[in-house]
């Protein structure tokens, strides 16, 4: 048999959800020279103790003539699989399902190695952090999935219903700062917070690589987040994280299974699921949108449970010894 070329494309989310499926066909398949084609980019591959030295950008020198023209080509689209549009398995286990065609079934997370030279400058920002708030409870809120758009005019929109719109997030950061938390916001643009009102300073680092993002949510204490990278990377990294979902579902999306995760669904019946790389359906998506809309009971609620999770998880009475087991058992 042919060794097996995967391409593997899309967003940082994808890539690392697809760590767990290529580990399960390194492991499985006795196929010792397979590779793995990142055209998402290699960024969560790096590091990896055995997959890493597979890897290949898809413009790397003479890849086709050395590898390709060898091998079977396949590109596993697990937006594709009947499992995973039908809401009964998550986006690792679609990709183990088009890869290894064993059904549904319990994958360990996905393997994510930090270097001392991604650690290093995420302390800096967090120690920057503590010095700027006077404050040792952090949180990173990644509210912008990777649909978001910002205007010529400043507004802020994502049509895709999975993004927190702007003045919640505002009000949001308020919340939390009054709980004691101080913030770090992960986006790709900047909001004028003090402008806004916020008391504290909000940190907004720019021009930050994906994996030294990993490495200040590693920082942290506690994850806030849409449905987009940063719950992937909180989720590799056990970081307790409150994640909140609109027009995705949170079985396919994210890890409503898992201990450290609480997941606050804003979709509900409302939402109607979306064919995304199946075929564009309008119903769907107009119905979805604005579905993260929110009133101030609403905002309020998750200021509420980012405290209790962090009463939970985080604060340092936790029995730290309770939380690995509870990791384990997830």
């Amino acid at each position: 048999m042919r060794s097996k070329a995967f391409f593997i494309n899309g967003g940082a989310g994808r890539v690392i959800c697809s760590i767990p499926a290529l580990e399960k066909y390194a492991e499985e398949s006795g196929d010792k020279d397979f590779i793995i084609v990142a055209e998402g980019g290699t960024d969560f591959y790096k590091g990896h103790p055995s997959l890493y030295e597979r890897v290949y950008d898809n413009w790397h020198k003479n890849l086709f003539e050395d590898k390709l023209i060898h091998m079977d080509i396949e590109t596993p689209e697990p937006y594709r699989i009947w499992e995973y549009y039908n809401q009964k398995c998550n986006l690792s286990q679609a990709f183990d399902i088009a890869i290894n065609n064993q059904g549904i079934r319990d994958l360990s997370k996905p393997t994510l190695k930090l270097s001392i030279n991604e650690k290093l400058p995420a302390k800096q920002v967090i120690n920057e952090v503590k010095e700027k708030t006077k404050k040792d409870k952090i949180i990173v809120f990644q509210p912008f999935g990777r649909g978001t758009v910002v205007t010529e005019d400043g507004y802020v929109t994502d049509s895709s219903g999975r993004s927190f719109e702007a003045q919640h997030v505002i009000n949001i950061v308020k919340g939390l700062q009054e709980k004691g938390f101080a913030v770090v916001i992960m986006s790709e643009f900047g909001i004028d917070f003090q402008k806004h009102g916020c008391k504290d300073p909000v940190a907004m680092p720019q021009n930050v690589s994906i994996r030294t993002w990993a490495a200040i949510i590693n920082e942290v204490d506690l994850f806030l987040g849409c449905d987009s990278v940063g719950q992937h990377i909180a989720y590799s990294l056990e970081k307790p994280a409150v994640i909140v979902t609109g027009s995705t579902f949170d079985v396919n999306v994210s890890y409503p299974n898992c201990q450290y995760f609480n997941i606050l669904d804003m979709g509900g019946d409302a939402r109607q699921y979306s064919p995304i790389r199946i075929t564009v359906d309008e119903v769907a998506d107009r119905r979805n949108e604005g579905i993260m809309i929110m009133n101030d009971d609403i905002e309020k609620h998750i200021i509420k449970n980012v405290g209790s999770h962090y009463e939970k998880f985080v604060k340092p009475t936790a029995k730290k010894e309770d939380i690995k087991i509870l990791n384990k058992n997830d």
